[in-house]
């Protein structure tokens, strides 16, 4: 991947808000056809619905997520990828399919984003009516950021 390319991609993206949803996505489209290499395709829809779900348009950004990973998506970009099709199935009604992507996540993987994982898992969750798996969840998330009282919150999330 051409470093200028993400730089690029990153100036796009900070123009998010400043303009148009439709120049937004127009501009990320114009951007991804840029890419030559044999996972392109993979990374192109990953942008692309990216900014279709950023824009609001679940809709259009679920097929794209799905080609993303289908075509070999990898890296950090595979599992942002995992996590914003899973919300964006919870806001487009598939909530149980959301539910097991984010718990396959969560026990397969572990990096970075693992409380944003906890996160959507507990938006998901709420939303099937598992409040207190979902509070318990976010208790935990929230627990290890806190100078104090962290052991206590994660302790009370446990026994939630």
């Amino acid at each position: 991947m051409d470093q200028n390319w993400e730089t690029q991609l990153q100036r796009i993206w900070l123009q998010f808000g400043k303009i148009s949803s439709e120049d937004f996505n127009q501009q990320i489209k114009n951007h991804v056809e840029l890419l030559t290499e044999k996972d392109s395709r993979a990374i192109g829809d990953f942008e692309r619905a990216c900014a279709f779900d950023s824009t609001g348009y679940e809709m259009e950004a679920e097929p794209l997520y799905r080609s993303a990973l289908e075509n070999g998506l990898t890296g950090l970009r595979r599992r942002r990828a995992r996590i914003q099709l899973a919300s964006t199935l919870r806001n487009n009604g598939k909530i149980e399919e959301s539910i097991q992507i984010l718990r396959e996540e969560k026990a397969h993987y572990s990096d970075e984003l693992n409380d944003a994982v906890d996160s959507f898992l507990a938006l998901s969750l709420s939303s099937a009516g598992k409040q207190k798996e979902a509070l318990s969840l976010a208790l935990k998330a929230i627990s290890k950021h806190l100078p104090r009282y962290g052991h206590s919150l994660n302790r009370y999330a446990e026994n939630l």
